[in-house]
């Protein structure tokens, strides 16, 4: 008598091998993270500046956040460059964009009611 245990290569609850044929092997500075790659974990200038232009898009206190949000979203671009594996640099830009829009819309708006008067 003899019983049919299946394989591991069969088992669907088994450990995944760690290389197949059709799959390219990755070094361990490029393995995948929890987040599929979204948040920009190891590029923290660049996640800080993003965070910081979203509150600086807030009245009455964007100015000194938007201030920040720039130069830490430049820094996380320049960090993006140097090592183009941390990623980041889109919510660098979205940083410097908030930023420089919580800076410019105050001026403009009070330079539009000044002239108003």
């Amino acid at each position: 008598m003899s019983t049919n245990i299946p394989s591991d290569q069969n088992n669907p609850f088994s450990a995944p091998m760690q290389s197949t044929p059709h799959s390219p092997q990755q070094s361990p500075g490029q393995q995948g993270d929890a987040t599929g790659g979204i948040i920009p974990y190891k590029n923290p200038h660049a996640l800080v500046a993003y965070y910081l232009g979203i509150i600086s898009l807030l009245p009455f206190i964007g100015i000194p956040f938007g201030i920040a949000s720039i130069v830490l979203g430049i820094i996380g671009l320049k960090k993006r460059k140097a090592n183009p594996i941390i990623k980041g640099s889109a919510h660098a830009w979205v940083g410097i964009c908030c930023g420089i829009f919580s800076i410019l819309f105050p001026i403009g708006l009070t330079v539009m009611l000044l002239t108003l008067n």
